[in-house]
């Protein structure tokens, strides 16, 4: 049985689907932001792998939160990875291209250094390493601009705003995978399962989908595919500011996950499947 951190989230709604057997525990059954009885709630429960799955992302008010988000997104994996750890049993845990700077034009490898720009990619970064430091079983899965039929998200934001409006300006300078929370959750599924038996596979890996895209181009395949008639006008960055400073290159080397026989998945097709599950298709 596998024990998922996190209930009503874009990726926590997929494993609900692929894992009906799992026991969620969301905010009423485990209050991350306090992280009272995580430990002893994991250790009653013992399950035979953990998926984690809850985060703090309100990036631009986890800059005015950074306490909050530091106990959601570090606090609580930390006493995950300590259970997993007393348990032997594997640890999946999913974070962020945010823990990089964002610069340069190649995609970030696994290994890359970190510089997280700001509050959000702090406190996910400081879950990471101690996952790592504790955890001697685990896969922590960076993945990017995450998207499907639940929750809110680029894609959904995107249909709304094109029901009211016929024009859009979009950033079209911050490049990355758009990543389809049905491929994350179907990852961390094999992920969990072959590092039950291969604990040798632990390590940090990178999840997103492909080709790479600007978020310009990304909401006019979303336009295209729902037959709205909107035309997008390319902007940078800095004309449109935000609280928390976003990464201009969000693009992730995903080769090491060919050693989950994993491949990226194509976020078109997501799109394509999204929008079908919304009732939306042209």
């Amino acid at each position: 049985m596998i024990l998922v951190f996190g209930s009503s989230g874009q990726v926590a709604t997929e494993l609900r689907e692929r894992l009906p057997d799992a026991v969620f525990l969301g905010r009423r059954q485990a209050d991350l932001s306090t992280g009272a009885d995580i430990c002893r709630t994991i250790e009653e429960i013992g399950p035979e792998a953990i998926i984690n799955a809850a985060a703090y992302t309100a990036v631009d008010k986890a800059e005015d939160e950074e306490h909050l988000a530091l106990k959601i997104n570090a606090d609580a994996p930390r006493m995950m990875a300590q259970s997993a750890a007393r348990l032997d049993i594997p640890m999946v845990h999913i974070s962020t291209d945010y823990v990089f700077d964002g610069s340069g034009g190649e995609p970030f490898p696994t290994d890359g250094k970190t510089a997280p720009l700001g509050a959000y990619g702090r406190t996910k970064l400081a879950g990471e390493k101690a996952i790592a430091d504790i955890a001697p079983n685990h896969a922590i899965l960076r993945t990017s601009w995450v998207f499907s039929a639940h929750g809110a998200n680029f894609l959904k934001t995107m249909l709304r705003l094109s029901e009211r409006r016929d024009r859009l300006t979009i950033v079209a300078d911050q490049v990355g995978g758009p990543t389809p929370a049905s491929a994350i959750a179907a990852a961390c599924v094999t992920i969990a399962g072959v590092l039950k038996d291969e604990p040798s596979k632990t390590g940090t890996y990178h999840f997103a989908g492909a080709p790479d895209v600007s978020w310009a181009d990304f909401a006019r395949e979303i336009f295209s595919q729902a037959g709205r008639k909107v035309s997008v006008e390319d902007i940078p960055t800095t004309a449109y500011p935000t609280p928390a400073k976003r990464p201009l290159n969000s693009r992730l080397d995903c080769r090491s996950l060919s050693a989950f026989g994993l491949d990226r998945p194509d976020w078109k097709a997501g799109v394509a499947d999204t929008l079908a599950k919304l009732g939306e298709t042209a």
